[in-house]
C-alpha cells in the first residue's frame, strides 16, 4: 500500500446530510476520509454502517466518513427511497447519491460493501471489500494521524455533516407483524428500536416493549412450548445479532440466543449452546419442523433454534450468496428475509435474488426468481415472472402465498396450482411484511409509510411490468486463460495466521457453470488460473475468499477472519484483460 494514487473527485447526483450543499475533496483536505460504498438492500453494507459508528465517535474531529450510495436495484435509484433509507438505518454522516455508478467505476469497486481510505493530502491509501475491517481501520487511522500530525497536514475540526430534523410518528419504519391470541397486533417498530402492541385497528397503541436494536421478525410460540420456555414471543433483535424472548403477561424480556458478536466463522452441523453462538442479522422467524427457523440474512442461511434445549444450528445454506436448489443444507440463498409456513412448506422471501422459495421434505425449490441480477415487475407464468427485493411472505389456506414485493411497492400472489404470479395491490411504500389474520383480513406492514395498511378485498390486478437487470457495469474478461488474483494485505499490527494450517481460502464457481472450463473449486491460494469458455458471452463469477490473521507483538494475540463473497458480472471478449483483481484488503497498483 505504498502507491501514490490520487483519489477521484466526489461527483454524484446529489448529497444528503449536508444541509443541501455538495462536498468536494478540497473541502475534506486535512481530514482522513473513509468512503463507504454501499447500497441499502445489502445486509453486509448495513453491518459496515454499524462497524463505522464507533470509529466516527473515536476519531470525530480527524475523520470524515462519506457514504457513497451505488445502487443495485432500480428502486434504490429513487432519491426519495435513498433519503428514507438514510433515516431508516441511522446514517449520521454525509451521503453522495452515486445513482449512475460513476464513483463506483472511478474507485474500481466490485463488491458491496467496499471501503476506500483517503489520506489528508487527497491520496487513496487503502481499499477493502466486505465487512469486519473495523480494527484494521482503527490501526490504519492511528498511523495516518501520527504521520500527518508530524507532517502538519492533519487539520482537526468539524466535518460537513448536518443532521436532518427528527420525525415524530407512532411507528418508524416498522418491519414485521404478527397477531396475538387477543386479536391485537405485535409490530417490530424497527427504527423506533421497540416492539409495539397495537389494537386490531392498526392505529391504537396498547404498550411498548424494549429497547431493542432495529428489531425485525416476531414469532408467537406454540402454547405448550411457551409454557415450558417461560416466554411467549421470540423477537429477532437484528442489529444486536440476538434473539430475545418476551413474556406477554408481565413484559419480561429474556436473552435466549446469540452472543452479541456478529458471526465470523463457520458452524458445524452439531447443536451449539444458543447463548454462546454468534448470529448474523436474524431477520425473520417461523415455527417449522418442531423448532424455530431463523432467516439469518447476514450470512445467507436459515438456522434453527430449540427454545427448550436452548441450542442452535444451521438448517439450510452454505453462506455462498447465490441461488441453488436441492437437498438442504447444501443450497445457496441470498439474504433470506421473510418466512411463513403453509402446510408442509416453509416459504422464504430470498430478497437479494428477488425470489420466493420453499422447503418441503428437506428439499429447497424456487417458485419465482432467476438470480442475483434479474428483477422487475412482471406477472404471468412463474418462470418468466419477476419480483424486486421481496422481504415478506404469508402463506394462505389454499396453498398460495402472498408476497411483500418491497421494492416494487406491491403485494403479489404466487399460486402453485397454476404456477402463476399476479399483483394483488400496488402503490405501497416499501411493504416489508404481509399478515393474514384469523378473521381473514390482510394487513400490510407499509414500512416506508410508517403504518399498517388493511388491504381492501377486490379483484387481483394484472401488471405487465418490465424486466430489469442491475446496471452495475459488467467486468470485461478475456476468453481462455484468466488469472484471478484476490489481493490481501494484513492490517497494521497483524500477520497471516498459519498456526493451524493455511491462512487463506478461495472458492470459485460460476453461473452458468459452463462459463468456467476450469478453475472452479476450493484452494488455499488466493491466486488461481481460470479458463473462460469463449462460447459463453456473459455470466457471473462467484468468488468467496477469506484470510485469517492474528496480532503481532502481543502477549495474548487476538485472531481475526476477513471474508468476502463477490458475485462479479462479467462479459467475455476476445481482447479483454487476462487478469481479474479483487481487493479483499489492500490496494491494487497494477
Amino acid at each position: 500500500m505504498t502507491g501514490r494514487v490520487r483519489a477521484p473527485e466526489l461527483r454524484g447526483r446529489g448529497w444528503l446530510n449536508t444541509g443541501g450543499r455538495d462536498v468536494t475533496l478540497a473541502d475534506l483536505r486535512g481530514k482522513i476520509v473513509i468512503l463507504d460504498f454501499w447500497t441499502f438492500c445489502c445486509i453486509n453494507c448495513l453491518h459496515v454502517l454499524d462497524e463505522l459508528r464507533p470509529l466516527e465517535q473515536k476519531y470525530g474531529d480527524a475523520l470524515v466518513v462519506i457514504g457513497v450510495h451505488s445502487p443495485k436495484f432500480e428502486h434504490e435509484r429513487d432519491p426519495k427511497a435513498l433519503a428514507a433509507a438514510v433515516e431508516r438505518y441511522g446514517v449520521h454522516h454525509p451521503v453522495v447519491d452515486d445513482g449512475d455508478m460513476h464513483l463506483w467505476q472511478q474507485y474500481a469497486a466490485k463488491a458491496w460493501p467496499t471501503i476506500a481510505v483517503v489520506d489528508p493530502t487527497g491520496y487513496l491509501v487503502a481499499s477493502m471489500a466486505g465487512e469486519g475491517h473495523a480494527e484494521g481501520l482503527s490501526r490504519l487511522i492511528d498511523e495516518l494521524i501520527a504521520k500527518h500530525t508530524a507532517d502538519g497536514t492533519l487539520h482537526r475540526g468539524d466535518g460537513p455533516y448536518v443532521p436532518p430534523p427528527a420525525p415524530d410518528t407512532l411507528l418508524r419504519f416498522p418491519g414485521k407483524a404478527i397477531e396475538l391470541a387477543n386479536g391485537n397486533l405485535l409490530v417490530s417498530d424497527s427504527t423506533g428500536h421497540s416492539v409495539a402492541e397495537i389494537e386490531a385497528d392498526g392505529e391504537t397503541l396498547v404498550r411498548r416493549f424494549g429497547p431493542f436494536n432495529e428489531p425485525q421478525g416476531l414469532l408467537l410460540l406454540p402454547s405448550d412450548v411457551a409454557a415450558t420456555a417461560s416466554y411467549d414471543v421470540v423477537i429477532a433483535d437484528t442489529v444486536n445479532h440476538q434473539l430475545r424472548g418476551l413474556r406477554l403477561s408481565d413484559g419480561e424480556i429474556t436473552l435466549v440466543a446469540g452472543s452479541g458478536r456478529p458471526w465470523r466463522s463457520a458452524v458445524d452441523e452439531h447443536p451449539h449452546d444458543a447463548l454462546a453462538t454468534d448470529l448474523s442479522s436474524p431477520w425473520d422467524l417461523a415455527w417449522f419442523d418442531d423448532k424455530v427457523i431463523i432467516a439469518m440474512a447476514g450470512i445467507h442461511q436459515l438456522w434453527w433454534f430449540d427454545p427448550i434445549k436452548r441450542t442452535v444450528g444451521v438448517y439450510a445454506g452454505t453462506t455462498v450468496e447465490s441461488l441453488r436448489d436441492g437437498p438442504i443444507p447444501d443450497v445457496w440463498m441470498a439474504q433470506p428475509s421473510g418466512l411463513s409456513v403453509g402446510g408442509d412448506r416453509l416459504w422464504i422471501a430470498d430478497s437479494e435474488t428477488s425470489a420466493v422459495r420453499y422447503i418441503e421434505a428437506g428439499v429447497m425449490h424456487t417458485a419465482v426468481g432467476q438470480g442475483l441480477f434479474d428483477f422487475g415487475h412482471v406477472d404471468g407464468p412463474a418462470k418468466q415472472a419477476l419480483l424486486q427485493h421481496p422481504l415478506g411472505v404469508a402463506a394462505l389456506s389454499d396453498g398460495s402465498v402472498l408476497i411483500a414485493d418491497t421494492y416494487n411497492g406491491a403485494v403479489r400472489r404466487y399460486d402453485p396450482a397454476t404456477d402463476t404470479v399476479s399483483t394483488v395491490d400496488s402503490g405501497l411504500a416499501e411493504p416489508s411484511d404481509v399478515l393474514v389474520t384469523s378473521t381473514g383480513d390482510v394487513i400490510v406492514v407499509e414500512s416506508a409509510a410508517h403504518r399498517l395498511t388493511h388491504l381492501a378485498p377486490g379483484a387481483v390486478q394484472s401488471v405487465a411490468g418490465e424486466r430489469h437487470r442491475t446496471e452495475r457495469p459488467p467486468t470485461p474478461v478475456a476468453s481462455g486463460e484468466l488469472t484471478l488474483d484476490v489481493i490481501f494485505t494484513p492490517a497494521p499490527g497483524q500477520k497471516l495466521d498459519t498456526q493451524f494450517g493455511p491462512s487463506t481460502r478461495l472458492e470459485v464457481s460460476a453461473s452458468p457453470p459452463e462459463l468456467l472450463l476450469s478453475g472452479a473449486g476450493v484452494t488455499t491460494d488466493l491466486s488461481r488460473p481460470l479458463v473462460i469458455n469463449p462460447d459463453v458471452p456473459k455470466g457471473v463469477l462467484q468468488v468467496v475468499a477469506q484470510a485469517a490473521t492474528c496480532d503481532v507483538d502481543v502477549e495474548f494475540a487476538a485472531c481475526h477472519l476477513t471474508r468476502q463473497d463477490w458475485g462479479v458480472p462479467v462479459v467475455v471478449t476476445a481482447d479483454g484483460p487476462d487478469r481479474l483483481p479483487l481487493i479483499l484488503r489492500g490496494l491494487d497498483e497494477q
